[in-house]
Formats: structure tokens, sequence, C-alpha cells
């Protein structure tokens, strides 16, 4: 038991600062005591949004066979000898899944804001959030409790680069965070998504992710930003021969000296005539062309 209230002690010390000793010496008097599991409610600004049905059937079953070890925590509820609960929720719940009628519980007196910022502050520590509960869980403490990234990681005792990495993942689309709550990728994943340049690539980005290495996500994301230039379509280049074979047989058609001059995207047709006779048989041969 001991441990536990160390454990707690420190979270504490870090929601409210150093001076807790009030705090902690009226929660120490009154001890640890066991409340009954039907006058305990879940806190409804939890952080945690789901339980794996698994790991609390693994718990549960621990309960049967030894009890609740570590008590949770919780504070006086709103109705009249009920208790809302501050840290310790999935224990709650496996122990009602066990059997059990009663749960060992530390009561503390705390205000709603503080309650609030050491569910989430407990919560944080814990290391089976997933990475989008948990940069959800950073954005609350710096929205609702005015925190900035440096409070934040002294608070949950992480550095303040793992605590700015996780917020990142907020800035992806929501079918990208579902895929992450729900284990398909990775957070590692998901950091190789938001390295796509173009927003409207990053969910099929992250759709064919899944299944592949970090290292290999982060491989598909660079070629996905590889912008292919395509070369403009170049026109079929007029050889030197053709041009004089076709001066040639207009010049047979139309009994006349003709020159082409080939430019680069268009040309020049000239047309010798000898007079205005001449010039009124060409008109005439010209009009006569079926082209």
């Amino acid at each position: 038991m001991a441990g536990a209230k160390m454990g707690l002690g420190g979270g504490l010390s870090n929601l409210f600062g150093s001076d807790t000793s009030d705090l902690m010496e009226e929660s120490l008097d009154n001890g640890i005591k066991n409340l009954p599991l039907a006058k305990i409610e879940p806190n409804p600004d939890q952080p945690r949004k789901a339980f794996d049905q698994v790991s609390l059937d693994e718990l549960a079953e621990s309960i049967r066979l030894h009890g609740v070890i570590t008590p949770i925590t919780v504070r006086k509820g709103e109705k009249d000898g009920y208790y809302q609960i501050i840290a310790g929720e999935r224990r709650w719940r496996a122990a009602r899944q066990a059997g059990l009628e009663d749960i060992p519980a530390m009561v503390l007196e705390a205000e709603e804001d503080e309650v609030m910022e050491l569910a989430l502050i407990e919560n944080l520590q814990r290391q089976d959030l997933n990475p989008i509960e948990e940069a959800e869980g950073y954005e609350r403490l710096m929205k609702q409790f005015g925190l900035t990234q440096e409070q934040v990681s002294k608070r949950v005792v992480k550095s303040r680069s793992a605590v700015a990495n996780a917020l990142r993942l907020l800035a992806l689309p929501n079918e990208v965070r579902t895929m992450v709550s729900e284990g398909e990728i990775s957070g590692g994943h998901a950091r190789a998504v938001l390295a796509v340049n173009e927003e409207d690539k990053r969910v099929e980005a992250a759709r064919q992710m899944v299944g592949l290495s970090v290292r290999q996500s982060e491989a598909l994301a660079k070629r996905m930003n590889k912008k292919t230039v395509e070369k403009p379509e170049q026109p079929p280049e007029v050889s030197v021969d053709y041009i004089a074979e076709l001066e040639k047989e207009l010049e047979g058609v139309l009994g006349r000296k003709i020159s082409i001059q080939q430019g680069k995207h268009s040309g020049q047709l000239t047309l010798e005539y000898y007079g205005a006779e001449d010039l009124e048989r060409l008109s005439e041969a010209l009009r006569n062309l079926h082209v």
C-alpha cells in the first residue's frame, strides 16, 4: 500500500505543485476505504475513450485470484453517499466484471478542475493509451488549463519533443486518426503520413501503409512527394530530305520555284510568280488543288 500512496503523492505534486502536504495529510488520515462498487461512478470527462476487452478480461481474472492490489482514487460525488473516480476506472470496471461488491479506494478532497487535470495526467502517464488518445489528452491540458507544451511535458514527465510530436497527429484527417485509434497503423506510420506534402493524398497514403513497416512507410511518403515533371510533347521533327522532296513535288505541280522554311513550331511556304498573268494562273492552279 505504501507504494501506491507514494505514486499518488508524486502525481499530486505534479498537479498542484510542491505544496500538497495538507491535501495528502487529509487523505492519509482518512486512509484507504473499501467502498461499494455500486456507489462509485466514472468521471464523464475521462480522457480514455476505449478499454481493450481482452486486457480487461485478464485484469478481471487477476482480481478474482488476488483482489485489487492498487486502490483507486476517488472524490465525493454530487449525489450523497456516491463517489466519482479520479484515477483507476479500468480497475473499477475489472472489479465489477470479477463480481466484487466493493473496492479499496483513497478518497481525496479535490475541486472539479483539479480532478480533471489529475485524471488527465494519471492516464497520460500510462503506457496503454493509443497515440490519438495521448495527443488529445495533451491538447486538453493545454486548452482547458492554459498550459504550454513545456508545462505539459513536465506534468507528464516526458520530453517537450515527445509532446510536440504527439500533438502533430491531431493534424491527420479523421479517417487516418480512426485508423491509428483502432490499431490499423501505429504512431510511427501516422507521422509518415504527415510527411506526405499533399494533404488530399494522406488518406490514400495511410491505406497503403497498412501492413508496411514504419521505414517502408517513410519511403512510400518520399516517393509520393516526388513530383514527376512531364516534358511537353515535342512535335515530330521534319527532316531536311523530306522538305527538299516536298519542294520538288510542289514545283512540279505548280510550275514555279517553291521555298519551304521549317521553324521550331511553325514554318513558311514561299511561291514565286512572274508578272500579273502568272499570278492569275497560280491563283487558278491553287483553286483547283484538292486538299
